[in-house]
Parts: structure tokens; C-alpha cells; sequence
């Protein structure tokens, strides 16, 4: 008798339609979570975006850990929402161990960044991680040589395309420094995971 060992494929595709329904249930609860989040921030007058990252100050260095759950009005929030759940989705057509690592590499990279180049303000907002699944969805699809993958990259270019532009500062309220970050960390994640398949 022999043996042999295989090493999985860079994408799974979903063979039933509870593996759908479990990946609908991980944006659920994202969702969830956020929006409780929300109502707390609101009936506390904002109390919770003390937690927000203050670039080079050394106390709010944990905080990139608590800044993209955060939102300075209800607009930011439902601005962000929405995108948040629709990329996670797709990010998830990759695998969910890729997802959760993507994730924390998001937050990480891009939240470091931001306390070490941003500028001196608040910066909160889960824009930096939406860029950094942005970044991601564009550049992985293509490396995996997947075709349902290399079309969930096309489609996202073609219908978020334009987000590209929210890397400029040309908003002073807005945190451009977070979306550059997320963008180019997600860039990088998409080669360094694909790599490691390779």
C-alpha cells in the first residue's frame, strides 16, 4: 500500500450549499458585531472613539486593534458597511484560514502604518481594512491563475474601481493615510499568500 500526500489548491471551490451558508453566517456576524458596536458608540456619545489610533502616541498603539470597529457618525458607518460585507464575502471565496490570516495582517499592517506615518489626528474607520480587501481582490485573483478567482478580481476592478481615488488626501476629514496603507498591505498580502501556495 502507498501513500501520498496533496497539498490543497490556493482556492476550494464551495462544493455544497452549506459551505455558502456558512460564509453568508461569517458576514452575518461581522455585521452584527459591527452594528452593536454602533448603537453602543451612539448611546455613549462616541465615548468608544477614545479608542481610536493617535499617530506616534505610544498609549494608542493597542488601539489599531480597536480603531477599524470604530465610527465617527452614523454616515461613516453605513458608508462603510455595506462594502465591508460584500468584500469579505469575496474574500472568503478564498478560503476562510485565508481570510482570518488576511484579516489580522490587514489590521496589523495597516494600523502600524498609520501610528507611524499617519497624521496627528484620530484615525478610526474600517476603510483601511475595506482598502486592504480591495487591494487583495484585484491583485490575488490574477496570481492564483483560478478563473473564478481571476473573475471575482475582474469584477471588482470594473465596479469598485474607482475606489483607487480614495488613496489621495484630498478630504481633510478623512483618514487617506488608512485607505493607502490598507491598500498597499493588501497588495503585498495577496503575493505573499499566493506565494506560499506556490
Amino acid at each position: 500500500m502507498s501513500t501520498f500526500t496533496h497539498r490543497m489548491p490556493f482556492y476550494s471551490m464551495p462544493q455544497s450549499k452549506s459551505l455558502l451558508k456558512k460564509r453568508l453566517l461569517i458576514v452575518g456576524y461581522i455585521f452584527v458585531a459591527l452594528l452593536i458596536i454602533e448603537v453602543i458608540n451612539i448611546f455613549t456619545g462616541r465615548l468608544l472613539n477614545q479608542f481610536s489610533i493617535v499617530p506616534r502616541a505610544l498609549y494608542s498603539l493597542p488601539f489599531i486593534f480597536t480603531a477599524p470597529l470604530l465610527h465617527a457618525t452614523l454616515q461613516h458607518f453605513l458608508s462603510n458597511i455595506a462594502t465591508l460585507c460584500v468584500f469579505v464575502f469575496l474574500v472568503l471565496q478564498f478560503g476562510e484560514r485565508k481570510f482570518v490570516t488576511l484579516s489580522l495582517g490587514l489590521v496589523i499592517g495597516t494600523g502600524l502604518l498609520v501610528w507611524l506615518f499617519g497624521r496627528n489626528a484620530f484615525h478610526l474607520g474600517a476603510s483601511g481594512v475595506i482598502y486592504g480587501y480591495f487591494g487583495f481582490l484585484l491583485l490575488a485573483g490574477f496570481l492564483s491563475k483560478k478563473l473564478v478567482l481571476i473573475l471575482i478580481s475582474v469584477l471588482v476592478a470594473i465596479f469598485y474601481g474607482t475606489m483607487v481615488w480614495g488613496v489621495l488626501p484630498n478630504q481633510p476629514y478623512i483618514s487617506w493615510e488608512s485607505h493607502l496603507f490598507g491598500f498597499v498591505s493588501g497588495l503585498y498580502l495577496a503575493w505573499l499568500l499566493t506565494k506560499r501556495r506556490q
